[in-house]
């Protein structure tokens, strides 16, 4: 199983990145992952790097789909494979009902349509096809400039079993995000599978799992830390659902009961560097590609110098 880090925090200067950027040059992290930028576009901030002399493998996990037409959004991902040389996880994710409306004006008509319509869009203009949709969502006809370039491989969002259908049937990378291992294990895993049953491509789909961590010290609250990283996510319905799934009621509302819950129900890990490695063991064993370690809520209360220590620490305790 491979281990990747996330940016955790949202730069405002693009010489804000080097530190973690370098993580992955100088320890055994595979790749750096972004979630979607909204002050610097993340993509900019890969290709930035590049022109400095940084060039590492770069995952997206997820781009909001609202935001941009599966056209550009294959520019700019194999934009970035070209500047990089290195291969790309491009992730997109259609973003909750509120967002889709707020950038759209309305919701997508059907939540699960408009992503496979996207995907196959995105998957097979890097394919060099012409891609032909006549869908609801993203009619057209187009085709990139052919040019070969490193490896780009189109992830799905995924919380709920529907997604993980899809992501098994048309995704190159399915990526989660707030899943204990046992909800990987025992709902989203099978669904993939399930959805695999349509598949045509010849590879399966992997499993990136992006999961929030923070090393334990006597001046840390776990409740903090924990809520930092995940208490924006929570309030949404469809990420309170998806932990409903999984055994866990959290009210969204700040409690910090929610907090603890996320750490005992094994979403949030909190520990020595080698207690987080055993638990990371659980996402090992039922078959999951990459972990992506996600110190967000560190690096919003402490800093993002603690949170890149944290990870250093963490990536260096890697057996």
């Amino acid at each position: 199983m491979r281990l990747s880090i996330l940016l955790p925090f949202g730069p405002v200067r693009p010489e804000q990145v080097v530190p973690f950027a370098n993580l992955v040059n100088w320890t055994c992290a595979d790749r750096l992952w972004q979630g979607h930028g909204m002050l610097l576009d993340s993509h900019h901030l890969i290709n930035w790097l590049a022109g400095i002399g940084i060039r590492v493998p770069s995952g997206f996990g997820v781009t909001l789909m609202p935001l941009r037409s599966p056209y550009q959004a294959a520019i700019e991902a194999r934009s970035v494979a070209l500047a990089t040389g290195h291969s790309v996880v491009a992730g997109f994710g259609p973003g909750g009902l509120q967002a889709q409306r707020s950038f759209l004006g309305s919701p997508y008509s059907s939540q699960i349509g408009a992503c496979r319509e996207y995907v196959t869009t995105v998957r097979g203009l890097l394919h060099g096809e012409t891609v032909e949709n006549s869908g609801a969502h993203f009619p057209g006809v187009s085709k990139l400039l052919e040019y070969k370039q490193a490896p780009v491989h189109v992830g799905l969002g995924v919380l709920r079993e529907k997604m993980a259908a899809l992501a098994g049937e048309v995704a190159d990378v399915a990526i989660t995000w707030l899943g204990a291992a046992s909800y990987l294990d025992q709902i989203l895993m099978p669904a993939m599978r399930k959805g695999a049953e349509q598949r045509t491509a010849e590879k399966p789909a992997t499993v990136t799992a992006i999961v929030p961590v923070a090393l334990s010290g006597p001046d840390r609250k776990v409740t903090d830390l924990a809520g930092a990283s995940c208490g924006t996510h929570i309030q949404a319905p469809h990420y309170k659902d998806a932990l409903k799934k999984a055994g866990i009621e959290v009210s969204g509302d700040g409690d910090p009961k929610d907090a603890e819950k996320l750490v005992d129900g094994g979403v949030f890990l909190y520990g020595t560097a080698e207690e987080i490695h055993q638990r990371l063991d659980a996402y090992r064993e039922i078959g999951v590609d990459e972990v992506v370690l996600n110190a967000t809520g560190v690096g919003l209360v402490a800093g993002p110098r603690a949170a890149a220590q944290d990870l250093l620490e963490i990536l260096e305790a890697a057996p």
